[in-house]
């Protein structure tokens, strides 16, 4: 049998080749003698999205941990990564299973853990589960798990309800904006339809296809909605989630994308100016450096952490923190869970324009009358393992003095190399842990600056 390794977050293969019924079950059978292990009454709650065979092998799951004689919520129907860390919180459980592959290609599927506390489990409790995964499956039959150990649980009911306790509804069905949301023919999709049945909603059917395209928030796969609201004139703000729904990407009245890093900057501002909250910011390695601008114009503490969200919710689970946030898209906020939540976040900025009555593009520049502007830019390199190698070798020999024209000034190493030539301009480099990749990212006052760096940092690189 083939070793399962979990990545950044969860396990992950293709349908049909390692992402099989067999192999589901082994990495269940290790999360449930974890379980049993670590809790004197184990409750699970296990949810699927969109994917193909996400019902079966959520029911797979549910199977093994009927067996052991583990009390199991299983959903009625699909479930985005938030609604399941929600229904943890909710029912009291232990832990959290989501079948999903979040915005991966349709060929994969995947299998999440989400800790007691409603977010990612923390890595060392991860690696336990790794460690004790059998090299073969135990032969479970469906009659043998006891049926009062497996009961139906309503995810999104109890979702959408944790919504309108949280959020004035009311007040953004007055506001008047005009609300286009883009599922992705992801998990979401019930959701919004079911809290906005007057928004303009995209790829919001069952296609466990994605029609063709991974389902990732980014501006190159969201051509559609970008077109809709530059045709569309009347729309206001384009909220879009990926597969599972736990990563947003947003668009204003113009078309135009909003990143992450303009999420998060308009985030602290409306959370500090405006609700009068507090507490640490915590973002990963790649994350803009404005963040430490808008945290020292509110004198908020911020930590920056490894890339991978369960190092962000590992802070927000120990500290009082305002906003835990990565580049990807991946953002929670103080008063729902330490887990990322695209329809969350989207309400939060949807709420903040209907109680100020300004736009997207009000909100942005005000944010950035704080900051200053800038402009960030990623490229991910696909070469040989052996340049990769290469590359990480002169890093951390410290061979970079300069990228072309861009002198090194100094040298950050929480995750991969933040080379800076400036305070505000630099070049991160950081490899993939799983494939030939390099990830390389940079910020700089201008596109054009931005894009330069990484073209020069691609020609040094290929020298190799």
């Amino acid at each position: 049998m083939s070793s399962i390794k979990f990545g950044t977050d969860g396990w992950r293969a293709i349908i049909a080749d390692e992402y099989t019924v067999e192999n589901v079950t082994r990495v269940s059978e290790a999360t449930a003698l974890w379980l049993k292990k670590n809790f004197k009454k184990p409750v699970a709650v296990v949810g699927h999205d969109c994917r193909f065979g996400g019902k079966l092998f959520a029911e797979t799951v549910a199977m093994v941990f009927a067996n052991h004689g583990i009390k199991t919520l299983l959903s009625t129907g699909i479930s985005s990564t938030p609604m399941v860390s929600l229904g943890v919180v909710k029912s009291k459980a232990s832990i959290g299973v989501v079948i999903t592959a979040s915005h991966n290609p349709p060929d994969y599927n995947g299998f999440k853990l989400k800790g007691e506390y409603g977010g990612p489990l923390l890595e060392k409790y991860v690696k336990e589960i790794e460690a004790i995964i059998p090299d073969k499956a135990k032969s479970y039959q469906s009659a043998k798990a006891d049926s009062k150990l497996i009961e139906p649980i309503d995810l999104e009911g109890i979702y959408c309800k944790h919504v309108e306790d949280n959020f004035d509804i009311k007040l953004i069905k007055k506001s008047g904006i005009n609300i286009v949301y883009d599922s992705m023919y992801g998990a979401g999709q019930n959701v919004m339809k079911r809290l906005f049945p007057d928004a303009t909603l995209l790829h919001c059917i069952h296609n466990p296809g994605f029609g063709g395209t991974a389902p990732e928030p980014i501006d190159r796969n969201l051509g559609e909605l970008r077109a809709f609201i530059k045709k569309n004139k009347a729309s206001d703000v384009g909220l879009a989630t990926d597969g599972d729904a736990d990563r947003i990407g947003l668009y204003n009245a113009k078309g135009d994308f909003v990143d992450s890093h303009l999420i998060i900057l308009i985030l602290i501002n409306y959370l500090t100016q405006y609700k009068k909250m507090g507490g640490k910011v915590c973002v990963a390695f790649s994350v803009t450096e404005k963040v430490k601008k808008m945290c020292a114009h509110y004198n908020l503490p911020l930590q920056v952490v490894k890339v991978g969200f369960k190092y962000v919710c590992d802070v927000m689970i120990s500290e009082d923190t305002l906003l835990g946030g990565e580049e990807s898209g991946g953002i929670a906020i103080k008063g729902h869970i330490p887990e990322r939540d695209g329809i969350w976040i989207g309400l939060t900025i949807i709420e903040y324009m209907a109680r100020t009555g300004k736009t997207l593009d009000e909100l942005v520049k005000e944010a950035l009358k704080i900051t200053g502007k800038f402009a960030y830019r990623r490229i991910d390199l696909h070469l040989t393992e052996k340049i990769k190698q290469e590359v990480l070798k002169n890093c951390n020999q410290n061979k970079y003095k300069a990228f072309g024209k861009y002198t090194v000034k100094r040298v950050e190493t929480i995750d991969g190399f933040k080379f800076f030539f400036n305070d505000d301009t630099w070049l991160m480099i950081r490899a993939s842990g799983t494939e030939p990749v390099l990830r390389t990212y940079s910020e700089a006052p201008t596109t054009a600056i931005a894009e330069d760096i990484l073209a020069e940092a691609g020609k040094l690189i290929m020298k190799n």
